[in-house]
């Protein structure tokens, strides 16, 4: 079997560091709101509320940006099949820029009272309109460039991007938390905010200089695409659109560990807020050199078995996780942190823009990715709301940690339930008339 064409015309590697680069300057933006949603939002824009109900609405802050991520996978989606990714790619970094840009510049509610939180909101609906696109599109590219025998490995690198952008967002707010109090609350928080400035001008030079793929040229040649790409999907792949957003309820592992843990921990067990921030950069380190090798494990044994063993890891580590936070024992906390999210989640992370993206044709990949990863994002992105309202009290990590076991083994059951993908030919994939072992 040899390569497919895209593998000698597309540039596989220049593909692949675009979408690592561009996701990681993108989820630089969308994780400082996290950091800053579980320590300073409940201050500065949520005051008026007594401190638990203050948290929670900060949370919720956080939750809406996913509101929008559906909104965005269908107009983005019909966007990238219709017309190409790369001009979804420009668009999705330069609105991410901006909003985030502007989120640093707003008044508190302090100064302008409850229009503060408003326009607090409309931002944040504006990232989660703009990060609709961004992985459906990265992985779009970097699997049509790829080599069949390898696109595990080459769409991974845009997880591996979020993962730097999680690093970078945590690691610029280890300084700024350590502030006092009252730099913290009055200028410090703005600053990752400022920051993101970089994203507009490296994010535009970087994609702007992609090539469109050439499966994509090919369909555009060949009179393929279709003008709708919506009509088609829900028609022909509806079954493929419905796992991909049970599925993604896997990344509810995410938001807990990152915003709901970070909440837990500081607010309720009183640890400090440096060594919390810490772990999640350490497990972010990690999970840059795991995810590629998870990757390279589903290229060579398949999809399935990898993705559902990291579901199962993190059912299980979720529970020592929030458990050692609770005893506030920092080595324990370290290990099952870094083993949790690190190593484990990973394996899910490394294999899903494959497995995903094999379940479509072409001509409506960009908008199956979009539409299922961000409805089953969403679902997800309510999380941490969830897990504070039903985790309160130190003890609440129980409930928390059941309520993220039961999302991972519908993540696990949906996962199941597809077809093995990794030998298909690319052009073949989410074809009906597929091989034996394709996708949906």
């Amino acid at each position: 079997m040899t390569d497919h064409p895209s593998a000698t015309q597309g540039k596989p590697r220049r593909a692949a560091i675009a979408a690592w680069i561009g996701s990681a300057l993108e989820y630089y933006d969308f994780f400082i709101y996290g950091t800053a949603a579980a320590l300073v939002f409940n201050k500065i824009f949520f005051p008026a509320y007594d401190p638990a109900t203050g948290t929670l609405l900060s949370l919720a802050s956080f939750g809406v940006g996913y509101l929008a991520r559906p909104i965005g996978a269908f107009a983005l989606g019909h966007i990238g099949d219709a017309f190409g990714r790369k001009r979804v790619l420009v668009f999705t970094v330069l609105l991410m820029g901006v909003s985030t840009v502007l989120v640093g510049c707003l008044p508190t509610y302090q100064q302008i009272g409850l229009a503060a939180p408003a326009l607090l909101v409309t931002l944040r609906l504006l990232q989660g309109f703009s990060a609709a696109g961004e992985q459906a599109g990265a992985n779009s590219m970097s699997l049509e460039h790829a080599p069949q025998r390898r696109r595990a490995y080459y769409t991974s690198f845009t997880l591996s991007g979020t993962q730097a952008g999680q690093i970078l967002a945590t690691a610029v707010f280890l300084p700024v938390a350590a502030l006092p109090q009252e730099q913290l609350l009055s200028w410090g928080w703005r600053v990752p905010f400022w920051l993101s400035g970089i994203v507009v001008v490296a994010g535009l030079v970087i994609r702007r200089s992609l090539d469109e793929t050439p499966v994509f040229v090919q369909e555009a040649t060949e009179a393929k695409r279709a003008k709708t790409p919506l009509a088609p999907l829900f028609r022909d792949h509806w079954a493929g659109v419905l796992r991909v957003i049970v599925a993604s309820v896997i990344s509810a592992v995410s938001t807990i560990f990152t915003v709901y843990a970070l909440s837990y921990a500081v607010n309720t067990v009183g640890l400090a807020k440096a060594p919390v921030l810490w772990v999640g950069v350490l497990a972010n380190i990690v999970a840059l050199a795991a995810i590629p090798l998870w990757a390279r494990l589903a290229d060579r044994i398949g999809r399935k078995p990898v993705f559902i063993g990291g579901s199962l890891g993190c059912a299980v580590l979720m529970f020592a996780y929030l458990w050692s936070l609770s005893l506030g024992n920092w080595p324990l906390i370290f290990t099952t942190g870094i083993l949790l999210f690190g190593v484990v989640y990973s394996a899910t992370n490394g294999i899903w823009p494959a497995f995903y993206g094999e379940m479509f044709p072409a001509k409506v990949r960009l908008s199956g990715m979009a539409i299922g990863t961000q409805i089953g994002f969403a679902l997800a992105g309510f999380s941490p709301s969830i897990a504070e309202a039903i985790g309160t009290g130190s003890d609440g990590w129980i409930a928390v940690a059941l309520f993220t076991a039961g999302l991972c083994l519908l993540n696990v059951l949906a996962v199941a339930s597809g077809r093995e993908t990794h030998l298909v030919p690319t052009e073949e994939l989410g074809l009906r008339r597929e091989r034996v072992g394709a996708g949906v």
